[in-house]
């Protein structure tokens, strides 16, 4: 039975809370939608993938990553003011999308995908935090090893090309920075164990 190692092809399904076993759930990856990805690509959270190794088929896990081993601390610098004209299309806002609350997808002036939480809306700017969403919180996995098998050669080289279909990230969590719903990442921008 193969062991979780570099470039095998990795399935799990896990529970993440904040805190302890306890904490509130925050993100599910289930058997019927399992995190899946290349182990050793670069794709986790480095302490999540370390926790890993030599873990087989049908066993369980539970790894605690400190918020330094995870999305760090809350960066206040990541928290700005942004002119309302930036945001605006057509001459007009969308105010179904810019809204206190939503998650809001940018991109910086290099080019970089990132999400913007909605803080605050006035009449001249928009305050958007960047931070991780688990930015300043110590992470919880319980979890199972569903599958562990050889990767192709296809998929290795697909997954360090940057191609698409290398992760699976649960319910669309927050194990990585451009899956399912975009709030997750490896290591500054987003989940928790997957990070594509």
């Amino acid at each position: 039975m193969l062991e979780i190692g570099k470039y095998k092809m990795v399935k799990l399904t896990y529970d993440l809370r904040v805190d302890d076993e306890k904490g509130e759930m925050v993100e599910q990856a289930t058997i019927e939608r399992p995190l899946e990805f290349l182990y050793g690509a670069g794709m986790m959270l480095p302490k999540f993938e370390s926790e890993l190794a030599g873990l087989k088929q049908d066993q369980d896990f539970q790894i605690k990553l400190a918020k330094n081993d995870a999305y760090g601390e809350v960066n206040n610098d990541a928290i700005v003011e942004l002119p309302k004209s930036v945001f605006l299309v057509d001459g007009k806002i969308d105010d179904e999308l810019i809204k206190v609350g939503n998650t809001v997808p940018m991109m910086s002036s290099n080019g970089q995908r990132m999400n913007g939480l909605v803080l605050e809306i006035t009449d001249e700017a928009v305050k958007m935090d960047f931070n991780h969403p688990l930015a300043g919180e110590d992470l919880f996995f319980t979890g199972k090893v569903v599958e562990v098998r050889e990767a192709s050669d296809e998929e290795v080289a697909q997954i360090l090309s940057g191609g698409a279909g290398g992760c699976g990230c649960g319910d669309g969590g927050c194990s990585t920075d451009d899956c399912g719903d975009g709030s997750c990442g490896s290591d500054s921008s987003g989940g928790c164990g997957c990070g594509c």
